[in-house]
């Protein structure tokens, strides 16, 4: 079966047939036949996981290709808007991870089809060795935090102000947070702003925090000062609803949004977003110099001095507020958007992110 018959993509679960299941698996592990597949359960969100069973011949166990794989794709409503989160979870499992060894779940296919607006995913089904996936309603301790944070730095320091951003592997990445003003447009007129911060997660938050042209002109001003700082190929979307735990109590992490930012983008978000509130205001200073420790560990030089990751920390803290502020409720259950939104606008208040924002000129 020639690869031809990969593309187009499926968009519908009924074109997810044994043939194409087939063509897809080929092209990692040539003479792999799947001889029937069954949707064993599907999960709607913000992409659709669909969990399969395959009939696989001797070649395809041979490959290491289980029976139990999951599927991801664009198969809600809501995808064709989605098509930029689609490609870059691509990209994080065929160009990423293979390459820098974060670890990640096993992957057996990942395309992306620019005329479709989808992308497809077949995976390990993570369920089926005993992971524990993370949840923002139940918060992290330090070790937990601390343990994931090593592997950031071991991922970060791989492309610590490579070259290859301007010129080379990853010259196709976009600036992150410089994307999130495009795509945040949608929400930052009245009606749709007024909608979010008119929910749980809203009264969750701090008033001041509600300013909509406030939120707007500091968002510009991060974007700005994320061009200043030393860049790196970042995770993008380290949330505890992407991670999990290996029976063995190593990090995992999934459904990655690749981009090239500076490293605190991905440490603030994630930090803040795993830590009950009043665990990070004891555990964040020690962790993120945790973290500069072991980028030196990892080969970095030009590690910036504690002070000024710290405020780059505080700076970011901002981009984690906004985008579970106006993530939609089918995206994510409101009672983690709104675990979020108290996490991120309370550590906004401690670290004086606007007033540090402002001062900027």
């Amino acid at each position: 079966m020639s690869e031809a018959r990969v593309h187009p993509l499926p968009m519908t679960l009924e074109e997810i047939t044994p043939a194409w299941l087939t063509a897809a698996l080929r092209t990692r592990a040539a003479g792999v036949t799947v001889r029937g597949a069954e949707i064993v359960d599907v999960n709607n969100g913000t992409c659709t996981k669909v969990r399969m069973r395959l009939d696989m011949d001797e070649a395809g166990r041979d490959a290491g290709i289980p029976e139990l794989v999951m599927l991801k794709g664009g198969f809600e409503t809501h995808s064709r808007n989605l098509w930029h989160i689609l490609e870059a979870e691509v990209v994080g499992y065929r160009d990423v991870f293979p390459v820098l060894k974060l670890p990640a779940p096993a992957c057996y296919f990942a395309d992306y089809a620019p005329d479709q607006g989808q992308g497809i995913v077949v995976m390990e089904d993570l369920v089926a060795r005993n992971v524990t996936f993370c949840d923002a309603r139940v918060p992290q301790t330090f070790e937990q935090v601390a343990r994931r944070l090593e592997d950031f730095a071991r991922f970060h320091a791989q492309t610590w102000n490579t070259p290859e951003f301007k010129q080379g592997r990853w010259d196709s990445m976009r600036m992150n947070p410089a994307t999130l003003p495009n795509y945040l447009a949608q929400y930052f007129v009245p009606s749709e702003w007024e909608r979010f911060t008119g929910l749980p997660r809203g009264a969750a938050a701090s008033v001041r925090f509600h300013d909509r042209d406030l939120m707007r002109a500091m968002l510009d001003k991060v974007v700005a000062y994320s061009e200043e700082r030393p860049q790196v190929l970042i995770h993008g979307d380290a949330h505890l609803g992407n991670l999990y735990i290996s029976a063995d109590g190593s990090p995992g992490f999934f459904d990655s949004l690749p981009s090239r930012g500076p490293a605190m983008r991905d440490i603030a978000y994630h930090v803040c977003g795993a830590l009950d509130t009043a665990d990070r205001r004891r555990w964040e200073g020690a962790l993120i110099h945790h973290y500069l420790q072991e980028l030196k560990r990892n080969g970095v030089a030009d590690v910036p001095p504690f002070d000024d990751m710290m405020r780059e920390y505080a700076v970011f803290l901002l981009v984690g507020y906004l985008i579970f502020l106006i993530n939609e409720s089918f995206y994510q259950l409101e009672s983690i958007n709104t675990a979020y939104v108290a996490r991120f606008s309370a550590a906004m208040i401690d670290h004086d992110t606007v007033g540090l924002l402002q001062a900027m000129g």
